[in-house]
């Protein structure tokens, strides 16, 4: 497992956030300016003159000034007199702002709460159902707020829902009976759904029951049918469902505009899944919305801001390494899809890893990759929906959590290890 731990499990910090106009809901940069936008976010210097402040000092605001002593010889030069000259001292770097609460660090294994961070990765998603139906097996370990992008938006609403509603069995039941509708149907809508596609898919299988009577990509109607007849969008307004922030990228300005548990419809998380080559944009509130994995792939800065919890668990499903050079167009197009996924994250760590540098107050941060788990995962396709694959997925996501929540590590791959291929994975559930 590859593991990111960092030192600040007891420590977290504020974000000031932008709000959209029309509903408030919080707008950020994407993700490759991750950076850029936490100078703003954790910057606490104010330029603007005091309120007491008349204008004449406002153009000559007071500084704390450093003496100069001059040596004797020099003063003697200067008519006996001693000559001090005035340096204004240079401001004090900028400070992280220091947050109201976190929890201490956890005195034993595994953590009583926790936050989560899931990628999107379309069929790969799988991987996190497998994480997070172990993690839900697991009854001293409660999560406090939780991230989506693309098919982890799917994964983290699915979660979220099930938990508001019935606990931990209604959500692992949640999570099963969606992903095996997912697979049973392996249909074009199932692919929109997940935020899969992408050209690559035009020649890769999409599964042995895929329906071309289903092709059907502009129909968004089932899709919220599908969304509402899994998900209770109420129950995660209730005020002990988790809290959630969902990403979409707006069209207009690639910014990710974050969603939370009071403005969570069908539509959100079909805009956050929305793969733009096939699906047409989703409009919220008057603007246009695609695939949230373009512009935070999932959101971090803003859920280390609003969560308390002093671990942060980020479940990496799209594959972000990969030893051969692609050659076809097919190949070419998957490997940008899996580079544009990793810049996202990796930009969004980066920015957390400065922040704490700086002083910022972030809880340990750990990360289980599906890549690690099986090889050669960079060269699968993300619309394969066959139940041999998706099963195996589910599979070593269980087996990636069981190792963490144990305080284990994952043991070096084979040189030949691969995705076992079986007829006969897993009994399927209702």
């Amino acid at each position: 497992m590859n593991q990111n731990d960092s030192s600040g499990a007891d420590r977290g910090f504020e974000q000031d956030r932008a709000a959209s106009p029309e509903t408030g809901a919080a707008v950020f940069r994407s993700g490759t300016s991750a950076l850029l936008a936490a100078v703003n976010i954790w910057s606490t210097a104010d330029s603007r003159p005091a309120a007491s402040e008349t204008p004449d000092a406002a153009k000559s605001p007071e500084q704390p000034a450093e003496v100069v002593q001059v040596p004797p010889a020099v003063a003697e030069a200067k008519s006996a007199r001693v000559v001090t000259q005035h340096v204004a001292a240079p401001p004090p770097p900028a400070k992280p702002v220091v947050p109201e609460t976190r929890d201490a660090p956890p005195s034993s294994w595994p953590p009583q709460r926790l936050s989560l961070a899931l990628q999107g990765g379309g069929s790969f998603a799988a991987f996190t159902w497998g994480v997070l139906e172990r993690l839900l097996e697991e009854p001293n370990c409660a999560f406090d707020a939780i991230s989506g992008a693309s098919a982890g938006s799917v994964n983290a609403v699915l979660l979220a829902s099930g938990l508001a509603e019935g606990g931990r069995e209604r959500a692992r039941s949640r999570l099963a009976q969606f992903w095996n509708r997912m697979v049973n149907e392996a249909s074009f809508r199932s692919l929109m759904l997940l935020g899969g596609f992408s050209p690559a898919g035009s020649s890769v299988a999409f599964g042995a029951a895929l329906r071309s009577g289903q092709f059907d990509p502009l129909d968004l109607d089932p899709l919220r049918r599908v969304l509402a007849k899994h998900i209770n969008f109420d129950a995660l307004r209730a005020p002990d469902a988790p809290k959630l922030l969902i990403a979409a990228t707006r069209v207009r300005d690639g910014a990710a505009r974050l969603f939370r548990n009071s403005e969570l419809t069908a539509d959100v998380v079909l805009a956050s899944t929305c793969p733009p080559l096939v699906h047409c944009a989703v409009d919220i509130d008057g603007d246009a919305h695609w695939d949230g994995g373009y512009a935070a792939n999932p959101p971090l800065v803003a859920l280390v801001q609003e969560s308390s919890a002093a671990n942060l668990l980020v479940v990496q499903a799209t594959p972000s390494r990969d030893s051969y050079v692609p050659i076809t167009g097919a190949a070419i197009d998957r490997r940008l899809d899996q580079i544009t996924a990793a810049t996202a994250l990796n930009a969004e760590l980066a920015a957390l890893q400065w922040a704490e540098s700086l002083g910022a107050l972030v809880p340990r941060i750990a990360r289980i990759a599906a890549e690690d788990e099986i090889e050669g995962l960079a060269q699968r396709s993300a619309v394969d929906l066959g139940r041999a694959f998706v099963m195996a997925l589910h599979r070593s996501g269980r087996t990636a959590a069981d190792r963490w929540l144990r305080g284990g590590s994952k043991p070096a791959p084979a040189p030949q290890e691969s995705v076992p291929v079986q007829t006969s994975l897993a009994p399927e559930l209702v």
